[in-house]
């Protein structure tokens, strides 16, 4: 018998109108958007429904996205399909934590709602963030650790697709090189600041004074971290992972060949969009995966 992984995408697939559907028909979902409203004092649900232009800063794209992934979640569990292992794409990784059991959904709305505030505060300008494609990750990280200023790989997303982040003239300089080096191309990304670059510490340590707060339960479901791309064993890991996480590399193409080389063979996209199922066509061919964004997705799940 092979094994399922839950997976959860970050922000970057946000869009107006995600999660309604499955909002309008089941209650389960609805209460999701209401602890997320009650736990970030927005309206959640307003948010991620309503035409609006907040739904794309960091601030609130984070609690819109995550109250999506959570909410979809539970439509999934009811469904009665489990995870034998999860893991998630930077903001992902708090839809892997409450599908885990490690933190309450209450609790992953109120600490995202701190990070998303945190993380867009820390830097409001100076920072940039570029996807490098069809270049190895070894020349890559030689580079960049040649560049003067700040600059440094924020995803390892799948092979021939690394982004790299940091001070804006860094991430330029470095992008001449790399296209000068072989790189396909460099892509700037539309984004409000450097993510996982170390100009956002500050911000992960500001969230390690909220999730001082937060109780950490027994590891139900096995998790894969971020920082790592390996287990989470031991609940007093937890915390320190999500500290660094911010600042960190997310090590997604080695999290997922992880769980392959583990015996994972089915991946469940839970969220908006395709983005980490498009990954997954480019790290292996030789696994399942299925996307659950709309209602009518859950069809899916009897292929399991």
């Amino acid at each position: 018998m092979g094994k399922t992984a839950f997976m959860f995408p970050g922000q970057g697939a946000q869009y107006v109108g995600m999660g309604k559907d499955f909002y309008d028909a089941l209650p389960i979902c609805r209460e999701m958007f209401t602890l997320a409203g009650e736990a970030s004092g927005l309206d959640v649900a307003g948010l991620c429904f309503e035409e609006n232009e907040k739904i794309n800063i960091t601030e609130y794209t984070q609690i819109a996205m995550l109250a999506v992934e959570v909410a979809i979640l539970k439509a999934v569990e009811e469904k009665g399909i489990k995870a034998d292992v999860t893991a998630g794409l930077s903001l992902g990784e708090y839809g892997a934590l409450a599908a885990s059991g490690v933190m309450s959904p209450a609790d992953v709305f109120k600490v995202v709602r701190q990070r998303g505030i945190y993380m867009q505060e820390a830097v409001p300008t100076g920072g940039a963030m570029t996807a490098v494609l069809g270049l190895d990750a070894e020349k890559i990280e030689t580079i960049c650790e040649e560049t003067e200023g700040i600059v440094s790989i924020a995803n390892y997303n799948c092979p021939g697709q690394i982004v790299i982040t940091g001070e804006e003239a860094a991430v330029g300089a470095a992008a001449e090189k790399l296209s000068a080096a072989g790189a396909k191309r460099c892509v700037p990304l539309k984004v409000s600041g450097p993510f996982h670059s170390k100009m956002l510490t500050g911000a992960g340590e500001r969230l390690g004074s909220v999730l001082e707060e937060v109780a950490i339960g027994e590891i139900q479901i096995p998790y894969i971290a971020n920082v790592t791309a390996d287990y989470v064993t031991e609940k007093a890991q937890v915390k320190e992972l999500l500290q660094k996480q911010v600042s960190s590399s997310v090590r997604w193409q080695q999290t997922i060949e992880r769980m392959i080389a583990d015996g994972v063979d089915t991946f469940i996209e839970i969220g908006p969009g395709k983005t980490l199922s498009g990954f997954m066509k480019k790290i292996s061919r030789d696994v399942k995966t299925i996307n659950i964004e709309k209602l009518e997705d859950l069809e899916k799940l009897s292929e399991i």
